[in-house]
């Protein structure tokens, strides 16, 4: 009996590791795949046999990706973006609105990013703690949340939505705020004053004693030893080493301050939201998270969101809290920030969530702003294998089958485009950000073909009444400028930093085209 009972608790510890709770009667327990496993069902559900595999970014690969630009546009056609299906061309803005821009968003749904599923179970937000920091020598307040989704339809799966909030203590309005896809911490904890420094280590001696005595003669001669020391003050705890490519608020970046520091500065504040605590960034975790939640443990279906687009969906769970309990925060001008597969994130969550008023966009590659056509770098391929498949919709494998029912397919018969995805944030503000190679933002994220989208969605952001970036819209000639090169004159923005794999050297000049955009001064 003894052993059954250990047996047990061992099992439901390890069960409620993985998020997963003990099985009610009649609920299936969730289906485990590797990302192997999870790839091959879906290919199966699509009739594929096999997918061309991604080029290699090692450029002394035999299989290397291309950077040849006379071989970069196999099919150079863009989807038009102000063309119906019916081939009528759109000349209004009531006809973007009513006719054009469903089409679009239902053709990303469907083949690229996944739908939402129309069961979403809500999102009820609990404050962990409230706590009194300094960020430069500026006072604020951050809040550290939890966002419990609601799993009484599937109790198998739990999701806790982490975000941190820091504003302004002093601030005397309303502030504009930017969320981030990054990991939720506090930027700059509070510190334990000197006396309740003492008063620590006081405790802990005693503890440690009472539990050895023989530790008495240690502290005896030691007696100015501290268990416990107090940090020095250093108005916002600034990193010294650089943290993760994807994390804003890195230190000592071509002498930028980290981002959370610029957005206080400049009066702003800023959440953090964990991409991790909505969905896993892999395969394997597609049967949890919130898509698992939903879909009860089973696999997805060819038009089931994937990981982008739940990370979206938190995002605007996000959005919900500040809406409705954060009063020092103005609402109507919240921005949604990342890089790399964050950027991604960020500008599909600026294209299907309206209420989101501007993004910056960092170094997003495909699956973000890099055209697919343009065969440069990473490709769709790169995508439709088993290792980042699962950012994207079931659907988008088709377009790196080479043998299945339907023959095979390439980026060139996708029905969209990402200057569409670009196009669906009209007129709201999007800054597109990149940095340059030599610094390790690899020439493997096709800058020319982001700004080649661009260019392409600048259409529709004229037809909606705003500027775009303010060049022709031919895509097919038209350059990146030169580095350094600010395009900040629209709505639609651009601009490559001579720094690498971050955005944080274009926040200055993020907050300074958003602030006019916004009538801050």
């Amino acid at each position: 009996m003894y052993k059954l009972t250990v047996l047990f608790m061992f099992a439901a510890l390890q069960a409620a590791a993985q998020g997963i709770q003990p099985s009610p009667a009649n609920i299936p327990q969730p289906v485990t795949f590797t990302a192997d496993q999870d790839h091959k069902n879906m290919m199966d559900q699509l009739g594929i046999k096999s997918v061309r595999p991604g080029p290699s970014g090692n450029e002394s690969d035999p299989n290397h990706a291309n950077y040849d630009e006379s071989k970069a546009n196999p099919c150079p056609e863009l989807p038009p973006v102000l063309v119906l299906k019916n081939g009528k061309t759109v000349t209004t803005a009531d006809d973007w609105w009513k006719l054009r821009r469903p089409e679009v968003a239902e053709d990303l749904e469907r083949e690229v990013y996944g739908r939402l599923p129309a069961n979403l179970p809500n999102v009820t937000w609990e404050v962990k703690y409230i706590d009194r920091e300094f960020i430069g020598f500026t006072p604020v307040i951050a809040k550290q949340l939890i966002g419990h989704v609601d799993n009484s339809a599937y109790p198998l799966i739990d999701v806790n939505i982490e975000m941190t909030v820091v504003l302004p203590a002093n601030a005397k309005g309303p502030v504009p705020l930017l969320m981030m896809f990054a990991p939720a911490r506090v930027p700059a904890p509070s510190q334990p004053s000197p006396d309740q420094v003492d008063k620590l280590n006081a405790a802990l001696r005693k503890m440690l004693v009472e539990k050895d005595p023989s530790l008495q003669k240690v502290f005896d001669d030691h007696p100015a030893y501290q268990l416990v020391s107090a940090l020095p003050f250093n108005f916002g705890g600034r990193q010294v080493t650089p943290g993760p490519v994807d994390q804003p608020g890195v230190a000592g970046v071509n002498n930028d301050p980290p981002t959370h520091e610029q957005l206080i500065a400049d009066g702003w504040g800023l959440a953090y939201i964990n991409p991790s605590s909505i969905q896993a960034d892999n395969g394997a975790g597609l049967t949890r998270g919130i898509i698992g939640l939903v879909n009860k443990g089973q696999p997805r279906k060819p038009d089931d969101w994937g990981s982008l687009r739940a990370w979206a969906w938190g995002a605007a769970r996000g959005l919900d809290y500040l809406e409705a309990s954060e009063p020092m925060v103005d609402a109507k001008h919240v921005g949604i920030e990342g890089v790399s597969r964050y950027g991604k994130a960020a500008l599909v969550t600026l294209a299907f969530e309206p209420r989101f008023a501007m993004g910056l966009i960092g170094s997003s590659g495909e699956g973000g702003a890099k055209l697919n056509r343009h065969n440069w770098g990473e490709a769709v391929e790169s995508l439709t294998g088993s290792g980042e498949y699962h950012w994207m919709a079931g659907n988008f494998i088709k377009y790196g089958a080479s043998e299945s029912s339907f023959g095979s397919k390439t980026a060139c018969d996708l029905p969209v485009d990402s200057h569409e995805l670009i196009a669906l944030c009209a007129p709201r503000l999007v800054f597109i950000s990149y940095g340059i190679p030599e610094k390790g933002d690899a020439k493997w994220l096709d800058h020319q073909g982001s700004y080649m989208a661009a260019v392409a969605a600048g259409p529709v952001f004229k037809l909606l009444g705003v500027k775009d970036l303010g060049v022709s819209n031919d895509y097919k000639t038209e350059k990146m400028p030169p580095v350094n090169t600010p395009m900040l004159d629209g709505q639609l923005a651009w601009r490559q930093h001579d720094q690498g794999h971050q955005d944080q050297a274009n926040v200055k000049w993020f907050l300074k085209w958003a602030d006019k955009n916004i009538g801050r001064k």
